[in-house]
């Protein structure tokens, strides 16, 4: 079963004092499997927190659907699998952290009081901020405001997490803490959307990704797909090779680029790539390394984006 999926989804803003509209989301289809991290990726105005309270049915789509665990989002009892942080939330000053999960330990439906207190107890302990629960809000650091946040979006034991930008403001430290924190929850099968700008935050712990520009899905994918180019690969022979046995590197292949002890290659398939390897070493070349050639996931980004920008 799928946790979520977007089928044709359109959502237009539409203002009748200017009888101007806004299209926020063109016709998007896409799907986010059980127990995996999933990252939202776009820049702003792209969409992407439209998208989720789409998702959540806090404002409804112009045309198409969607559905969460195979139950479409028009069904309210389907919000008690669902956990949510928005971006820049806020809670009332006067409240302490422990009252602030309780409040929503409410909301979400615990009435036990005893499951109430194990979830708080719980919850306060994996974001690290046990000690602060009886510190009222406004004594609250930006990093403890989504530490807290993060452990109000797990109150009710969700199976499907939305988070926005929930490492805004948060150290090196507390971004290594919560990384680990998803990377648990996708240990226990729970599913997590993840809506960040930390590029480098997303790329090290998200199984899929979306990239929306302007409304429109312009690429899907895994981080290893998206960001490795091609049949590209780096190789690197000892340091000490003798420049004779590198000028012999131009009759074995035209392939080679750059030609020192480290080049690169491009083949068509792993098998031309082996073949250069065994010429390699017939040659007498000692190889230290070979590897893929990625490119990191902030390039990819910006260079889609410019693409789409272009086709405006």
């Amino acid at each position: 079963m799928l946790a979520i999926q977007v089928d044709s989804l359109t959502k237009v803003y539409k203002s009748f004092a200017t009888n101007r509209s806004i299209t926020a989301i063109k016709d998007l289809s896409l799907s986010v499997q059980t127990g995996e991290i999933f990252g939202l990726l776009g820049p702003n105005g792209a969409g992407k927190t439209t998208l989720i309270k789409v998702l959540l049915n806090i404002c409804f789509p112009t045309h198409g659907g969607a559905k969460i665990f195979d139950t479409d989002i028009s069904d309210y009892r389907i919000k008690k699998r669902i956990g949510y942080l928005p971006e820049n939330h806020k809670y009332p000053n006067y409240l302490t952290g422990e009252q602030v999960l309780k409040y929503f330990g409410k909301l979400s439906g615990i009435e036990d009081k005893d499951i109430m207190r194990d979830s708080i107890d719980k919850n306060l302990e994996l974001v690290g901020m046990t000690k602060w629960r009886k510190t009222k809000i406004k004594k609250y650091s930006k990093g403890m405001m989504q530490r807290l946040g993060l452990a109000q979006a797990m109150i009710n034991d969700p199976d499907l997490i939305f988070l926005d930008e929930p490492t805004d403001g948060v150290d090196p430290i507390g971004r290594k803490e919560i990384r680990d924190i998803l990377l648990n929850l996708k240990s226990q099968g729970k599913t997590v959307f993840l809506n960040s700008h930390l590029l480098s935050e997303v790329e090290m712990i998200t199984d899929q990704i979306a990239i929306l520009n302007k409304g429109i899905l312009i690429k899907e994918g895994s981080v290893k797909e998206l960001t490795q180019e091609g049949f590209e690969y780096q190789i690197t022979l000892d340091q000490n090779v003798q420049q004779e046995k590198l000028d012999e590197l131009r009759t074995i292949s035209d392939r080679f680029s750059n030609i020192s002890h480290k080049f690169s290659i491009k083949v068509s398939n792993t098998d031309e790539l082996n073949d250069l390897i065994d010429r390699l070493r017939k040659a007498g070349l000692m190889i230290e390394s070979i590897a893929a050639v990625k490119t990191s996931l902030e390039d990819l980004f910006i260079n889609l984006i410019k693409e789409s920008d272009k086709k405006e």
